[in-house]
């Protein structure tokens, strides 16, 4: 069994712009370079495990999400760092396009996308962490039995509290995340 991160996608691995799929504008958050090496080289198998509502909105065709999944794991493999996943929810219960417009268990902060990344790749949640910017992220991961990070750049607006929403720590950017969890 191997311990991973997984990694909210949008306002965490990569700057958020709402609904963007044009991998000309995707770069690394800060910090991404140095703590995603440090969570590598430690041995965590990075997962990426993002909401992406845009398809069930009708904003932009699933088929997007490729370019977008390409446009990451170029970036990490220029940087040494393999990425071991990427996952996300198409689906939004008030979405506009009527197969995607459902309840479903992949959209956090339900956990759907860790348990199945988890049971794809031999990941032992309760040695792995996820790492997110909004307390959606926070619950997901402790829906599965993760532990959690928040990094806390302002992306969370509601702040709806409850135990399952609450980090296990809380980060400024992906740097201090990853020397708390190597901690």
């Amino acid at each position: 069994m191997f311990s991973a991160v997984f990694l909210d996608k949008d306002g965490t691995l990569i700057p958020d712009i709402p609904y963007n799929v044009d991998p000309d504008l995707i770069t690394l958050s800060f910090g991404a370079e140095e703590a995603l090496r440090s969570l590598h080289h430690s041995c965590f198998k990075l997962i990426v495990v993002s909401n992406q509502s845009g398809v069930a909105r009708g904003l932009f065709l699933e088929t997007a999400l490729t370019f977008v999944e390409q446009k990451i794991r170029d970036l990490l493999n220029a940087i040494d760092v393999p990425l071991k996943g990427f996952y996300y929810c198409p689906h939004h219960p008030s979405g506009q396009i009527a197969n995607y417009a459902i309840a479903c268990n992949c959209r956090k902060p339900n956990p759907g996308m860790i348990l199945k990344a988890a049971e794809e790749h031999s990941i032992d949640l309760e040695r792995s962490w996820m790492m997110g910017d909004i307390l959606n992220d926070i619950e997901a991961g402790h829906r599965a039995g993760c532990k959690t990070i928040l990094i806390d750049n302002g992306n969370e607006t509601e702040w709806i509290l409850s135990p399952q929403r609450l980090p296990d720590y809380k980060a400024a950017d992906l740097i201090e995340a990853a020397n708390q969890i190597l901690q």
